[in-house]
């Protein structure tokens, strides 16, 4: 009896151990001093193949930088041209960083994916343990990125808005990173959409709406009952094989029965169209009664000139008649037949 329960046991630990090694991993945590060009160790210590290194900080699951080897290297927007993955042997997934600040410090979490053995996970803190250098110390606000939106839009607080994110450019996309910059502040990132060993992955980070990532890794946010604190800067960067593509939409957002300059413009436009028709019409009348004018004028000019003035010649015809019954007293019946006979024209 006693031996089948030290068999029980043994079978129960080696189904556990696995979970136990992962926890163990997972808790643990490693301090790198934050200095120029620093490392993040992330070797995982057993051998296989490598599906995917993905970096992250926490708190608020930041994306960092992936590394995929079949799809390469994708890093988020305030790490670009900063972090380089070293790749000293096929399991390192570790980093370095340049171009370091006091906003680096913080916790990072590295993952490696494996197969078959599953992901191996570390936990690295970036801490100063020196003090803070000189140019930290400076009262000055970092200059401010310029942004043009591609697409603006306009909605009404407390109603619901989708933005979207479709991709356009040439290229097969492996991976894509919607981040949010609000009114003074930096670029957030609120969502990731990305391919792993052709499935599909979502990461959603935002507070304020829902992100959804579709096959073809067109990315939406769809927001409910949106606030005027959501107005700002939305953007998509698009990870291809043909490089990095990105898109910007600026959202604004108007108080209920507020002016919209939007929907001004609209009815400016209206007006402007509805004046230009009137405007058309009156000029399409007018010329068409000119040319009934001009189609006249040119038909009296085409008639012969006995033709043009038979209507003079008539009236002198009458006034003769009328001159010569007054002078020498000719009878009614002369002055009809004067008054009716057709006259040639010629004198």
């Amino acid at each position: 009896m006693e031996a089948v329960q030290k068999d029980y046991w043994y079978f129960v630990v080696l189904i556990f151990l696995p979970f136990l090694k992962v926890a163990v991993q997972q808790k643990e945590t490693v301090t790198v001093r934050l200095e120029e060009g620093m490392v993040l160790d992330c070797l995982c210590p057993w051998d296989g193949n490598l599906s995917m290194v993905s970096w992250t900080k926490v708190p608020d699951k930041d994306p960092v930088a992936v590394f995929h080897p079949e799809y390469g290297v994708a890093f988020s927007h305030q790490y670009r041209e900063r972090i380089e993955f070293l790749r000293t042997t096929p399991m390192d997934g570790s980093i370095s960083m340049r171009n370091v600040t006091h906003q680096d410090i913080g916790l990072y979490h590295c993952s490696v994916q494996t197969f078959p053995q599953g992901p191996w996970t570390r936990n690295i803190q970036v801490e100063d343990l020196d003090e803070p250098p000189e140019e930290d110390a400076s009262t000055e606000p970092p200059p401010q990125e310029v942004t043009v939106a591609d697409t603006e839009l306009v909605a009404e607080q407390n109603n619901n808005l989708t933005i979207r994110c479709n991709h356009q450019h040439s290229g097969t996309v492996y991976q894509v990173i919607l981040e949010k910059m609000l009114h003074g502040e930096p670029w957030h990132i609120i969502g990731v959409c990305k391919k792993v060993e052709g499935g599909l992955v979502g990461e959603d980070y935002s507070d304020r709406g829902q992100v959804n990532c579709a096959d073809n890794l067109d990315v939406s946010l769809h927001m409910t009952d949106v606030v005027q604190e959501d107005s700002g800067f939305y953007r998509c960067t698009f990870n291809t094989d043909a490089g990095v593509k990105t898109t910007s939409v600026q959202l604004t957002v108007t108080a209920p029965g507020a002016f919209s300059l939007s929907l001004y413009m609209m009815y400016i436009y209206i007006g402007a169209g509805a004046a230009g028709l009137v405007l058309l019409t009156a000029i399409f009348i007018l010329a068409v009664r000119q040319r009934k004018k001009n189609r006249r004028e040119e038909y009296r000019v085409k008639l012969h000139p006995s033709q043009r003035q038979v209507w003079l010649s008539q009236a002198d015809v009458v006034e003769t008649a009328a001159q010569a019954l007054h002078a020498q007293q000719l009878t009614p019946f002369l002055c009809i037949q004067l008054c009716t006979q057709p006259h040639s024209g010629t004198t």
